[in-house]
């Protein structure tokens, strides 16, 4: 096992999410591994690009690691909504996720996975997936050139292929099935583009269609938030269209969860979910930690600070941002 997987935190949170509520994440591929490289991405660029799926942990360690935090946070009545396969890279590169979804199970919460979609054309990790409560699907545009400069593909992948999966995965689905559209300023949200996605989406009949929107840091700086006009316009585009559209363009709040080893689960958070200043503070006064521990892992170059649009971010200083 490489030292990127024995490194990798695999559960954090519960953390407050825009869709789902109080998510317990699921940290299943190691520190970006992605078979895209989005422009938007909280995390940074891909690391490694990549379409090959192959086993990084145990199903079994994934149980034992999710089912004793989940014991713990019950015993201080703590509220978990989903348990959310969303990780460092695409988590439907990891083999073994199906099996994960199965054993995690009994636990009695339900189970989400947030995938880019990408794989959907394989018939095993539609089969994988079959098994989430809820699936996200992630649908920035359907025009290729379009999807090539906002996601920036693995080179064996194809949009057509790609959109074929989620379609025939959507008919056979009797979960929940969301999907997500991320705008981006002058790169997919323009009319033509908004049409063309919102049609192909609502042929999936979601439950609901998330529109968003960047609202920390992104792998690419010039990768900026419509201005409001548009996202007003992008929204009535798509509720012109599909039946149950929904903006997830406000800040999810501060409501983050810890456990005894508060330093611990500040980084296993910031792994994959960079911290607006407010959300630090709040984490900080529930676990009786001062800043001086922040300004201590910044001068160790573990952690960085970050403006992005007008606010200031904590994040982890391994994530590359161009």
């Amino acid at each position: 096992m490489s030292p990127e997987v024995n490194n990798t935190e695999i559960v954090f949170g519960p953390v407050p999410s825009r869709r789902l509520g109080r998510s317990m994440g699921i940290n299943n591929i190691p520190l970006k591994t992605c078979s895209y490289s989005c422009i938007y991405c909280q995390i940074g660029n891909t690391n490694i690009l990549s379409t090959k799926r192959k086993e990084i942990f145990k199903p079994e360690r994934i149980y034992h690691e999710v089912s004793e935090k989940v014991i713990f946070l019950k015993s201080l009545n703590e509220q978990i909504d989903y348990l959310t396969f969303v990780a460092d890279g695409e988590p439907t590169l990891d083999f073994s996720i199906g099996k994960s979804i199965e054993i995690l199970k009994p636990l009695g919460i339900n189970i989400a996975v947030i995938t880019n979609s990408s794989l959907l054309w394989d018939k095993d990790v539609r089969n994988d997936l079959m098994k989430a409560d809820l699936v996200s699907v992630k649908i920035d545009t359907v025009i290729p050139a379009i999807w090539h400069k906002i996601n920036r593909p693995h080179g064996s992948l194809e949009l057509d292929k790609i959109i074929n999966g989620i379609r025939e995965f959507a008919a056979e689905y009797s979960g929940k099935l969301v999907t997500e559209t991320m705008l981006i300023k002058d790169v997919n949200d323009d009319n033509k583009s908004l049409q063309e996605t919102a049609v192909i989406i609502n042929s999936l009949s979601p439950a609901k269609s998330f529109i968003l929107i960047p609202t920390r840091p992104t792998a690419v700086k010039s990768a900026l938030a419509p201005d409001e006009e548009i996202i007003n316009i992008a929204f009535q585009i798509f509720s012109d269209i599909i039946k149950n559209v929904e903006l997830a363009i406000s800040y999810e709040g501060t409501n983050f969860s810890f456990l005894l080893n508060s330093e611990k689960e500040l980084l296993s958070i910031l792994a994959v979910h960079p911290m607006r200043y407010d959300a630090v503070e709040e984490f900080l006064k529930k676990s009786n930690m001062g800043w001086n521990t922040i300004n201590q892992l910044v001068n160790q170059r573990i952690l960085k600070k970050v403006k992005y649009q007008g606010n200031y971010f904590i994040m982890k200083s391994n994530l590359n941002i161009l």
